[in-house]
């Protein structure tokens, strides 16, 4: 028996089709750009890596639309939802997360999705207002309470002992991190924590007496001596 192409679609196609609405997947998908849109500016403002991606923020919106598509498809269709996972798992992604806060951007993006998809709208909105707010209270906290790097290069004993004393006396909190003796310098790596945002001591350690560099640098936490 030959199957005509109205026969197909009386198979089943456009029931499932219309088991969700129209007004249903455009809303779900308006708010999906809202809140992708939402976490984005988050993602911008609390940004702290050094080399700030557009397309990462990009990405993050588009995350949301796409897993609230998808998870619209899955729970209208029991069959699909299974197909689905089938053709999720084997998906690769070979982009490298160089920022761990990223990770924590793209869960928020798909869950934000999930949620929306599920139906659960006011858990989705204020869930992403209580963690933007969080993340907007404790990355944006003032500079000076991250940790630095400071490399002193100094030409002997008595001058290294001279730049730790002085640098003890200018920052909250100071610790060694690593030592390199040659014949003609020594290098000291201290972890510091300043006591404000001026960085004025810094100077002055490079003018005391048998000083010959001194650096500041950002610190990640991620020492390898």
């Amino acid at each position: 028996m030959n199957m005509t192409f109205n026969d197909i679609f009386k198979s089943g196609f456009l029931a499932n089709v219309k088991s969700v609405s129209i007004f249903d997947m455009v809303l779900a998908l308006v708010l999906a750009f809202g809140l992708g849109v939402f976490i984005f500016l988050v993602y911008r403002k609390t940004f702290k890596g050094v080399m700030y991606s557009a397309s990462f923020g990009v990405t993050l919106i588009a995350m949301t639309m796409i897993t609230t598509l998808v998870i619209l498809a899955v729970t209208s269709n029991v069959v699909l939802s299974l197909g689905m996972v089938g053709a999720l798992s084997i998906v690769r992604f070979r982009t490298a997360i160089k920022e761990p806060l990223d990770i924590a951007f793209l869960f928020w993006s798909i869950a934000v999705g999930i949620v929306l998809a599920a139906g659960m709208i006011p858990l989705a909105v204020f869930g992403s207002a209580v963690i933007g707010i969080i993340l907007l209270i404790f990355i944006n906290r003032k500079s000076y309470d991250d940790p630095y790097i400071i490399v002193i290069t100094c030409k002997d004993t008595a001058a290294e002992k001279n730049a730790a004393e002085k640098l003890k006396g200018s920052v909250q909190k100071s610790s060694i991190k690593s030592k390199t003796v040659t014949p003609l310098s020594i290098e000291l790596n201290y972890e510091v924590r300043l006591k404000s945002a001026d960085t004025s001591f810094v100077n002055g350690l490079s003018a005391l007496d048998g000083v010959s560099n001194v650096v500041l640098v950002s610190y990640n936490g991620d020492y390898m001596g």
